[in-house]
């Protein structure tokens, strides 16, 4: 009779109360988040301008709080780039936000984590606001200004440098506050999605015990563990998937042979936007002891999606799912955490190239291959 009540009693609930003291008029309010790898979104109508959460944040979770003034709707609001929203992290505990007309302004109180997270953007607050002005500055130039390019490559080495500036400043914070959760925050961006271990390890090994041995810590840690067994010069880990038809496909059955590994999904535009250069990649050298292994992120239930995106695209080489969406077991085993990504293996199973996209690819193919085969 008593296992409920103590389950419940150690249940990490946090309780997110808001006011917006100006806002009398109907208006909604959402929460979004991302919780076991699925999207949550919550939301609650405003009264006399408040506003109630309350949920389970077993570890830290970032948010969003979104506003919506004029009952838009939730569609609208994620498109606009006036949409009055707030950045928090959601934790145990109770977390207070107050403001007056706008959420976005809102001050944070009750929660020692999003203490520390506004330091932290505040911490990064110029290079953050060089970069979002380079963002809109190009969002609000006219369709054919967006397509010149001269105006591209300014913003660009203007982004590029404030970038610079972020990730130097990411850096410092990391050796001045080793036990905050947002270097470990700050680790992981600076890190993106293809791991450098030689770079980021020692960098890692460098926070505080208790920030290594948390939950955010050790995930990360196996993300490096990842990084190290699918770095160049690795013999590329072993995995078998189902094909299109559900019959088994190992990538051992492929040892003699050139592969490309490549993740990608019917719902990933980047990706459908590259499948034109690995096709050609493919005609080209396919006859010269090359070929590619798609391995897809498609959702569950959306075979036909993924079979229908294999032949719009004119993709001919085999093609490997789970169909488990971000949990496809070899996109975990690969540590895959954007998309597309690709892993260039040779005869024996050793990586010898990745993420070659565009030219790159080309290069790289013609480079093993192409020479070797004109001998």
């Amino acid at each position: 009779m008593l296992a409920p009540a103590i389950v419940s009693a150690q249940t990490p609930e946090f309780t997110l109360k808001g006011m917006l003291t100006n806002e009398q008029q109907p208006a909604k309010v959402y929460l979004t988040y991302r919780l076991d790898g699925k999207n949550v979104l919550d939301s609650t109508v405003l009264n006399k301008g408040a506003f109630q959460f309350k949920g389970t944040a077993v570890k830290p979770i970032k948010a969003k709080l979104i506003v919506d003034h004029k009952l838009e709707g939730i569609a609208k609001l994620s498109r606009s780039e006036n949409a009055d929203v707030l950045d928090l992290y959601l934790e145990k505990g109770l977390i207070n936000v107050n403001a007056k007309d706008l959420v976005e302004q809102a001050s944070i109180s009750g929660s020692k984590l999003n203490q520390e997270f506004l330091a932290y953007q505040a911490y990064l607050s110029a290079a953050q606001k060089a970069m979002d002005a380079v963002d809109k500055e190009y969002a609000a130039a006219p369709a054919e200004k967006q397509k010149d390019e001269a105006f591209r490559k300014e913003l660009t080495a203007r982004y590029q440098k404030a970038a610079a500036e972020k990730k130097a400043l990411q850096n410092k914070f990391i050796k001045e506050k080793p036990a905050s959760y947002f270097s470990l925050v700050a680790l992981t961006e600076i890190s993106g999605s293809s791991i450098d271990v030689n770079t980021v390890e020692p960098i890692f090994k460098g926070l505080s015990a208790d920030l290594q041995k948390s939950d955010a810590g050790v995930a990360f840690a196996k993300q490096i563990e990842s990084a190290r067994a699918t770095s160049i010069g690795a013999m590329a880990p072993e995995f078998t998937q189902n094909d299109v038809n559900d019959k088994p496909v190992s990538l051992a059955s492929f040892k003699g042979k050139y592969v490309l590994i490549d993740f990608w999904a019917s719902w990933c535009g980047p990706c459908r936007a590259e499948n034109p250069n690995v096709v050609d990649a493919y005609n080209q050298y396919k006859d010269k002891n090359f070929t590619v292994l798609g391995i897809s992120l498609d959702n569950p239930g959306k075979k036909e999606a993924w079979l229908g995106a294999i032949e719009k695209d004119n993709l001919k080489w085999t093609q490997l799912s789970d169909l488990n969406g971000w949990s496809n077991a070899v996109a975990k085993q690969y540590g895959i955490r954007s998309i597309p990504q690709n892993f260039l293996v040779d005869p024996n199973g050793k990586i010898i190239g990745k993420n070659l996209r565009g030219e790159e690819l080309h290069k790289k193919l013609k480079e093993i291959i192409g020479a070797g085969a004109s001998k």
